[in-house]
């Protein structure tokens, strides 16, 4: 490894297939993609979306999943694995505990989906994309044990999109990206920056980036939780561009300043990966990755990266820090 890991845990168990020999890019697929199908529950359309982590006191997994019921009503699902592979989804959606009964109308649920977790000091994170009065905005719960889901007030008004939270306070601030967004399918799109010193109230918000041609002209958003190292903040990130046939969404990365994450040093001209294979470009809505998860081994530098798949399935991909990093670099 030539690219220090910081703040991360070792995974000797971290999902992982080999580089094909001669494959030119920098991300590789699982051979057996996808690894959760749109129909693996009894109520499901599509699954897909989804975040999971490693369980800090267990070398099991977790996580949370986006289920599109046969209603097409989003919903968040608790899911389980021993190998972050095979996964064990709970039928039912999550039910959120507001211990505030003065959060009861904010909170009465709506829709949510595309939910990113993270470990920060002594709990799991989560973040979502959390209807509120049928518009899009960024709800903020927790849990301790995969078991009981508390949720928080919402960190932003409507309209917003894709909050990802940073894996650490910075200079005693919780960190959050997020894409502000519209009513609709959102035709631009630009990350920002907010920090709080509570996870309720939101400020000091910073620019981060712009939608800027080819793969990424039409808008971008914040994909999984940012990953510390020493070259600065590794945060992979979707781009989407509109073509004759709709809009195609990839994934790319930066790499952003350590202390004022902000402050982009590289970020690469050339996507990770794009919609490709038959369940990239086939589904409910065609020619789609994007990224909402990864598993990082701090040892090895090993990445695990879970994506949707044409909005309907979940695909695992794999590469590793120091050769994003090398690519985001060589390629800014």
């Amino acid at each position: 490894m030539n690219v220090k890991i910081l703040g991360e845990k070792n995974i000797p168990n971290i999902p992982w297939q080999e580089k094909p020999a001669d494959y030119g890019s920098p991300v590789w697929r699982y051979n057996e993609n996808p690894i959760i199908k749109r129909n693996s529950l009894k109520i499901s359309n599509s699954i897909l979306n989804s975040a999971v982590v490693s369980l800090q006191d267990s070398d099991k997994f977790a996580g949370v999943f986006r289920v599109d019921d046969k209603g097409r009503f989003m919903r968040l699902h608790v899911g389980f694995s021993d190998d972050a592979i095979n996964w064990k989804l709970s039928e039912d959606k999550i039910e959120w505990i507001n211990e505030d009964p003065k959060m009861a109308e904010a909170n009465t649920w709506c829709y949510g989906y595309d939910p990113r977790v993270v470990w920060i000091d002594d709990r799991y994170w989560i973040t979502w994309c959390n209807g509120y009065k049928n518009a899009p905005t960024i709800g903020v719960g927790y849990t301790f044990d995969f078991q009981k889901f508390y949720q928080c007030e919402n960190a932003f008004l409507p309209y917003n999109r894709n909050g990802v939270l940073f894996p650490r306070k910075i200079d005693g601030k919780y960190i959050m990206f997020s894409r502000p967004s519209d009513t609709g399918h959102t035709p631009f799109g630009d990350i920002y920056i907010s920090q709080s010193p509570d996870m309720k109230y939101w400020g000091e918000h910073r620019h981060v980036m712009s939608p800027r041609g080819s793969w990424e002209s039409r808008k971008i958003g914040a994909g999984p939780i940012p990953i510390e190292t020493s070259e600065g903040w590794l945060c992979i990130y979707h781009g989407v561009l509109e073509s004759c046939n709709g809009f195609v969404y990839s994934f790319g990365a930066a790499i952003l300043d350590i202390n004022e994450p902000w402050k982009v040093k590289y970020r690469c001209n050339h996507y990770l990966l794009s919609p490709q294979e038959i369940y990239e470009c086939v589904g409910d809505v065609q020619n789609v990755v994007f990224p909402c998860a990864t598993l990082c081994d701090a040892a090895t530098g090993k990445l695990a990266i879970y994506y949707g798949c044409a909005d309907t399935h979940v695909g695992l991909a794999f590469s590793t820090v120091d050769e994003i990093v090398a690519y985001t670099k060589a390629n800014s």
